[in-house]
């Protein structure tokens, strides 16, 4: 008997409320639960293969479908993606009971000026506080084209 026999859990069946893939444009609710002040999880690849999730405040541009990370070069997160350009990466954000959002894509990784402003004025839109800017800032943008989500 397995784990999710066990559980009385039916495998290949989706729990009430869970959405596999959303389509464009995103619902309302889906993009008000991200226009959300709240922080997420990125997951990258690390070069061995093995993940590395790191919690990280975001902004979320539906009309461009991208994600901005604000970030520094010297971050583990960002070496991740430099050592693998254009690799996949996921980023989750949840709540405190069970709805959640997860925007998958590429990660792309920038120092431009332009793209760091725009960053830090998303990023002080959201979050109410300005972004610190410190030396070797660096932007993550994640080209988001699958959407997943559970309860939102």
């Amino acid at each position: 008997m397995t784990a999710n026999t066990r559980r009385n859990v039916k495998v290949g069946v989706m729990p009430e409320g869970h959405r596999d893939k959303q389509s464009w444009p995103l619902s309302a609710e889906i993009e008000k639960f991200l226009a959300e002040p709240g922080q997420a999880i990125l997951v990258t690849l690390r070069p061995n293969g093995t993940p590395h999730a790191v919690p990280v405040s975001f902004t979320w541009d539906s009309e461009a479908r991208m994600a901005r990370i604000m970030t520094v070069a010297q971050s583990k997160k960002a070496r991740n993606l430099v050592a693998a350009p254009g690799s996949r990466v996921a980023l989750c954000q949840r709540d405190e009971v069970s709805s959640w959002a997860t925007l998958e894509g590429t990660g792309t990784i920038f120092d431009d000026p332009g793209r760091l402003a725009e960053g830090a004025r998303r990023y002080a839109e959201r979050y109410g506080k300005e972004w610190i800017n410190p030396p070797g800032a660096v932007i993550i943008e994640i080209a988001v084209d699958l959407v997943m989500s559970r309860n939102v």
